[in-house]
């Protein structure tokens, strides 16, 4: 039984605050791991990595896995969304650039706030919130707004399929909380997701006629097992406990984190260099997050 809570504790935040480093990180592990392996390949296998590993994880605990217990239909429903998301914002890169993808990807956390509180009788927005998701908003614009007012050709095309993804991703949240997902041990909550895009992802590399693994190297291997343990596996477990346990809107609104994470990460580990926009950005984030998550003066 989910024993769900109104506010975001201790735990939660630093659990999302670790989770959003961790894919924050991954945006330069996916770099790392591009000269040997193709995007959308590395997608894939990292599902059936996860997969692998979180289904010995579900036998060693002797989590059920049974689906006849209501989560058969939203569960593939999850799975269609989630692979769909990855097979949009990949193909969408293809006629787009990184940074306005970025832009319309994080959208997604207006799209799960709207529809829970539309559609979740539990949850509800107040004003500072939404200032505080715009704020969180604006810092990913201070990173990478520029590039809006730089459109070209075709852009208009993958601007579109990234906002698409966005809007599977903020359906793929919104499914869990809905169905009977939101009472099913997360491990079974991904082995969905996992399954599903395992099956369609190398589908959706060969169309675009990606190149796969062209060459394994220390660097290239090591960047594949961060992608797998540690995110698709660790990190998504965690986060479908925190969509099961807490509210959907509190929640999304840390994801704004991740690009500036990721930037950060690139800085550090990439040498890439600091610009006044990244601390901008992360103040922006940080103030949108707090405001979003402020509780409510009135008494419960």
């Amino acid at each position: 039984m989910s024993h769900s809570r109104s506010q975001l504790d201790a735990t939660a935040i630093g659990l999302m605050v670790v989770f959003c480093t961790l894919w924050g990180v991954q945006q330069v592990a996916i770099k790392f791991a591009t000269p040997g392996i193709s995007p959308v390949w590395q997608a894939a296998i990292r599902s059936i990595g996860a997969c692998l590993l979180v289904l010995a994880w579900t036998r060693l605990r002797g989590i059920s896995l049974r689906v006849h217990d209501g989560t058969l239909l939203p569960g593939l429903l999850a799975g269609v969304l989630f692979a769909g998301e990855f097979a949009l914002l990949y193909a969408g890169l293809l006629f787009t650039t990184a940074s306005r993808g970025v832009i319309f990807l994080y959208t997604a956390p207006f799209i799960v706030s709207l529809g829970a509180v539309l559609m979740l009788p539990g949850e509800h927005m107040r004003r500072i919130q939404w200032i505080g998701l715009a704020l969180a908003f604006g810092g990913v614009l201070a990173l990478f707004g520029d590039s809006l007012f730089r459109p070209s050709g075709e852009t208009w095309l993958g601007d579109a399929m990234i906002l698409l993804a966005a809007v599977f991703w903020a359906s793929t949240t919104l499914t869990v909380k809905l169905s009977r997902l939101a009472t099913a041990a997360p491990e079974k909550t991904l082995l969905y997701q996992l399954g599903v895009s395992a099956l369609v992802l190398p589908v959706i590399a060969a169309l675009l006629g990606e190149a796969g693994v062209v060459q394994l190297s220390g660097t290239v291997v090591l960047s594949m097992l961060f992608q797998i343990v540690c995110v698709a596996s660790i990190s998504y477990v965690g986060w479908f406990w925190l969509v099961r346990h807490y509210p959907a809107t509190r929640l999304s609104a840390f994801s704004f984190l991740t690009p500036v994470m990721g930037v950060l990460a690139g800085i550090v580990v990439l040498g890439e260099p600091l610009n006044p926009s990244v601390l901008a950005a992360l103040a922006l984030v940080g103030t949108g997050i707090w405001l979003a998550n402020r509780p409510s003066r009135r008494a419960p």
